[in-house]
């Protein structure tokens, strides 16, 4: 560590003394152009957006609230190119009168008018960008309409479309990046974190895409700025609302109804308001019951767990599950000055699920003994997050961006089953099944500022606070306390980063983040530096490398019955270690107008990985929970394919995935182990069409079979008393395969006019062909054999949507 900080050192001795060399004055006839770019109706402002002198390699990107500054400007001849996803290129002249000026650059999105511009702006339909930064992505929720979906347009299924994220995971919307696992994402709402994002058990994302404007993901080797995950960040911007006008849109599904309304207050500030609700618990479609009734596989209770002593016949009484989620967005922006931004974001979304319900029994030969059960089955879970944001662009060079943000995780689940056993001559009472209370909360401060030191050098720094309270609870069969832990703990961090550009080819970011974790009573640094190399005006070369930590992590709870489960918990350094990772990545690409071949190497070194596992443990003594902790490395590496139809009526891409995840745990498995999550090979192709009104999207994804473990027997032990006790021996740590997985999904969306305003209709066809894809396998012991039972994913499925827009 030592050398490295001497070597990062230096390297910013050599910037910062680059830097304050004397700089070319700038010429007369060059100018200092900064500005806002926004759309042209609603006023909203478009972060990440190039702005680019025509005939130069001069640009830059707007940052989050849509300010751009670029220095040496030619004032003869020359224009400036804007360009962002879902809008249309935009040319205007530079004049001298810009110069000191705070400019406004107003962009058409390609949707706007259906009659007049689809024609004009069939070069224009770039859904995803690629190729920006070393393994950055950006997605323009506005255009998922083509892309298939499962009843709701989604960001998280779309981002599972891209090379590098699995496609495979049907249960779940969180994103497996590069061999990471869900919860190694930093995922950031306006600023604050969301630590879970899966409504309906995972077939939807918690995220209603009509309350976002733009999505950056970064799938490895993310700057300094970025902090507190080892996999990859995803950056969520919501919307503002609509500031010239108010605007109403409204959609439903199979599933759910959702309604977004924007309202300007003023000339200078501007609410949106989005709620999305299922109506599951008032009407169950098909879609609805496919889904359930594989959680209801994945979550059955058995009646015939008790030892009857007799022939036992079950009469499970029928119940109708309650079910719904909602989620709900409100966005309040007020803009003071050109140079001010105050926004007040919030954001809530809850799962519920009540599934209680009343069975009897009987058993004897006579049928004379009777098992009454009462099943309590609740579960909920969901996030709560809001955020406090002032940011300001002092002048052309200094801007600043003061956040504080507050985030609220819980999941509670009770399965309980008050059993009665009634028989002629005794009566017995008993308590079976699980509690489990999983809170986060999530309290930040943050300050980031952006500082232009001149063309070659922006420069960027900030200061973070974050206090975490974690608290998971896990109680057997309603008195064995499992696992109880309740932990407070405080991250302070430090980042500073420059982006330099030595030569109008060479692009090199630099920074180091610096954190003190109060559990441990440690610091971390994490230097990172990743470049690009534009070899022509069509071949790049890139690389990336970094060091990367995580305080609070999600423990994978092994059950080789019945899947995984999971749970968040604050490292402590001693049970749950801090996790760490160093990334290493090297790509080319060649790109042109309108294609994009893309190649990337990836390397990911793991250390403090965690798992929880009662596989080892006897029923014959308690000891302290946190013998079932197990502590572990792993390593993900692999390559990544793309090729990519950017422009034109058809677009898509095709991306191809070899990689592989090894997991090593000493206390587990004497041998590496391959992780849950490994797939050895992906394919997806992903195609969109456009043709007048008409949008048809297919998608084929393939992935080879993942790792799964598997009892090998089963034996009984006897007490001194006469008691015994059944045990699952339980075979090599993932040590077998599934089959492969693939499906088609197909899908045709009708834009149309509809008085003042614009509708769209249309029907997805989930796994066409109805491929049977394994989820799991469960294992039941029945008369000393061993039962093996598939849990597939969902069969073929149509779903219908309907949107109005005034």
């Amino acid at each position: 560590m030592k050398k490295t900080l001497l070597l990062l050192s230096v390297l910013f001795t050599g910037l910062y003394l680059h830097a304050l060399q004397p700089k070319r004055t700038q010429d007369p006839q060059e100018i200092t152009i900064s500005g806002v770019v926004k759309d042209v109706s609603s006023g909203e402002t478009l972060p990440f957006a190039n702005v680019l002198v025509i005939g130069t390699d001069n640009g830059t990107t707007t940052n989050v609230d849509g300010y751009f500054t670029l220095f040496h400007v030619p004032v003869e001849d020359t224009g400036l190119q804007i360009t962002y996803i879902g809008y249309r290129t935009k040319t205007i002249k530079v004049k001298p009168s810009m110069e000191g000026e705070h400019i406004e650059i107003l962009l058409d999105p390609t949707t706007e008018e259906l009659d007049e511009i689809v024609l004009s702006a069939q070069a224009e339909q770039e859904v995803v960008r690629f190729n920006k930064k070393v393994s950055q992505v950006s997605l323009s929720p506005k255009e998922l309409a083509s892309i298939p979906n499962l009843g709701e347009k989604d960001i998280f299924r779309a981002l599972q479309l891209l090379p590098g994220v699995s496609g495979t995971n049907e249960s779940s919307a969180g994103l497996y990046v590069r061999g990471g696992t869900p919860d190694q994402n930093l995922v950031l709402l306006d600023g604050f974190t969301v630590y879970h994002v899966d409504h309906f058990y995972g077939f939807f994302s918690a995220f209603n895409s009509e309350a976002l404007k733009d999505i950056q993901l970064y799938k490895g080797g993310f700057p300094a700025a970025f902090g507190g995950r080892i996999s990859s960040v995803m950056e969520l911007t919501g919307k503002t609302g609509n500031s010239n006008k108010f605007s109403l849109s409204a959609g439903a599904s199979l599933l759910s109804a959702n309604m977004t309304m924007e309202i300007p207050l003023g000339k200078k500030a501007n609410l949106l308001l989005a709620g999305r609700r299922s109506y599951t618990d008032i009407i169950q479609s098909g879609l609805y019951q496919d889904i359930f009734d594989l959680y209801e596989n994945d979550n059955s209770f058995g009646n015939n767990d008790m030892d009857t002593g007799g022939d036992f016949q079950g009469r499970q009484n029928d119940t109708e599950p309650t079910f719904h989620f909602y989620d709900l967005n409100a966005k309040f922006s007020y803009r003071p000055s050109d140079r001010d931004v105050m926004a007040i974001s919030i954001y809530n979304g809850k799962d519920n699920l009540d599934n209680s319900r009343d069975s009897q029994n009987t058993f004897g030969q006579d049928n004379e003994n009777t098992v009454d059960t009462k099943i309590e089955d609740v579960l909920k879970w969901g996030n709560l997050g809001s955020s406090l944001r002032w940011s300001r662009k002092w002048n052309q060079r200094l801007y600043t961006k003061t956040l504080v943000a507050h985030s609220n995780y819980f999941s509670n689940r009770d399965r309980l089953s008050d059993v009665t056993v009634q028989r002629t001559d005794t009566t017995t009472n008993s308590v079976l099944g699980i509690k489990e209370d999983n809170k986060l909360k999530d309290l930040t401060i943050r300050i980031d500022t952006e500082y232009q030191i001149n063309t070659d050098h922006l420069l960027e720094f900030g200061a973070q606070y974050t206090s975490n309270q974690v608290r998971y609870d896990y109680i057997l069969n309603d008195t064995l306390e499992v696992i109880t832990r309740d932990t407070d703990g405080n991250l302070a961090s430090f980042f500073v980063q420059d982006n330099w550009k030595p030569t109008d080819r060479l692009e090199i970011l630099a920074g180091i983040r610096a954190s003190h974790f109060d559990i441990t009573d440690e610091f971390y640094y994490e230097p990172r530096i990743s470049g690009s190399f534009q070899v022509t005006d069509e071949l790049k070369v890139k690389g990336a490398w970094g060091k990367y930590h995580q305080f609070v992590n999600r423990v994978v709870r092994e059950d080789v019955t019945q899947g995984s489960r999971d749970f968040w918990i604050l490292a402590d350094g001693e049970t749950n270690p801090i996790s760490s990772a160093e990334h290493r990545i090297f790509g080319i690409s060649f790109e042109t107008d309108g294609w994009l071949l893309d190649g990337e190497f990836f390397e990911k070194d793991m250390r403090g990985l965690s798992e929880f596992s009662l596989r080892f443990q006897s029923a014959l003594g308690t000891g302290s929970n946190d013998q079932y902790f197990f502590e572990g490395t792993g390593i993900a590496r692999g390559v990544e394919f793309l090729v990519q139809k950017k422009l034109g009526t058809y677009t898509g891409w095709l991306g191809y995935t070899l990689s592989e995840v090894v997991h090593s745990f000493a206390d587990i498995s004497d041998a590496p182990f391959y992780a849950l999550h490994d797939q050895r090979h992906e394919f997806k192709w992903v195609n969109m069409l456009k043709m007048g009104n008409w949008d048809l999207g297919a998608t084929w994804v393939y992935g080879s079979g993942k790792p799964y473990t598997a009892p090998d027997g089963e034996y009984t032990i006897t007490l001194l008393d006469g008691s015994t006790y059944e045990y699952v021996s339980v075979g090599d740590k993932n040590g077998l395969r599934l089959p492969a997985y693939h499906r088609l999904d197909v899908s045709a969306t009708y834009t149309f006019k509809l008085g003042g305003g614009m509708g769209s209709t249309g029907l997805s066809l989930f796994n066409l062909y109805n491929r049977k894809n394994i989820w799991y396998k469960e294992f039941e012991v029945v008369e000393d054999d061993l039962i093996e039972t598939n849990v597939n994913y969902i069969g073929f499925t149509p779903s219908i949507f309907f949107n109005v827009k005034f």
